[in-house]
């Protein structure tokens, strides 16, 4: 008879330094929303003179959304494989839910605004002057300002809730995220620098995880020596 254990394969493991991956869509982000923040007018009904003089750093932000969104699911994976057992159904399905639909909204803007540039330098006035203008900016508008914020919220929230339940995070980590998710949902139309709160959040958890990996274990690990020890 076969050893079992001979044909099994070990489990994959993610490596300590996979938490980069939230470092680096972080940092991709604000440089892609704060490009954008400069070249393209907050207000949804502008006339289109942006297209003339800084559709090249637009297309340089457009062109960073890629990796930045690769990166994310580096992130959402390090989160997953942190939590290993200890992760609840309930909270798992709108903690990755809410992370690939900000995703796929990010990607849907960032096509959008891309076919505003390549339709414009194809027929610079006939675009300026048609409805289609109109409507793919202000689609790109809503899409950013209106739900792909309140996925953010959702996804720190369900995450803030998540890791106050497990130790994926500390308390006061948590904490912070339930207060930035409140600012994003209720103040970005009126704070102009409120892309930054996602990415910053971000950013500090993917700090906080690539320090612990490189001295600790993952919350499941932890969780099962304490049982143990009880036992």
């Amino acid at each position: 008879m076969t050893d079992s254990n001979s044909v099994t394969r070990p489990r994959l493991r993610t490596p300590k330094a996979a938490a980069i991956a939230g470092i680096l869509f972080a940092v991709l982000l604000i440089i892609v929303f704060w490009l954008l923040r400069l070249s393209v007018p907050r207000d949804p009904h502008d006339e289109g003179a942006w297209l003339t003089g800084n559709s090249g750093t637009v297309a340089l932000a457009l062109n960073l959304v890629p990796f930045a969104g690769v990166a994310f699911l580096w992130f959402i994976g390090v989160l997953r494989d942190r939590l290993g057992r200890a992760e609840d159904r309930f909270f798992a399905t709108v903690f990755f839910g809410s992370g690939l639909l900000y995703l796929g909204m990010l990607f849907s803007a960032a096509a959008l605004i891309g076919a505003l540039i390549i339709a414009f330098d194809e027929a610079p006035k006939e675009l300026i002057d048609s409805a289609t203008f109109h409507f793919a900016r202000a689609a790109a508008y809503s899409i950013v300002n209106i739900y792909l914020t309140k996925m953010a919220c959702v996804f720190m929230m369900t995450t803030s809730t998540v890791a106050i339940y497990t130790g994926l995070t500390p308390r006061w980590l948590a904490v912070i995220g339930y207060g930035m998710s409140l600012l994003l949902l209720f103040g970005s139309y009126y704070i102009s620098w409120g892309f930054i709160v996602f990415p910053l959040w971000v950013l500090l958890i993917s700090i906080h995880i690539l320090l612990d990996n490189i001295r600790g274990r993952r919350v499941a690990d932890v969780a099962d020596n304490s049982k143990s020890e009880s036992a």
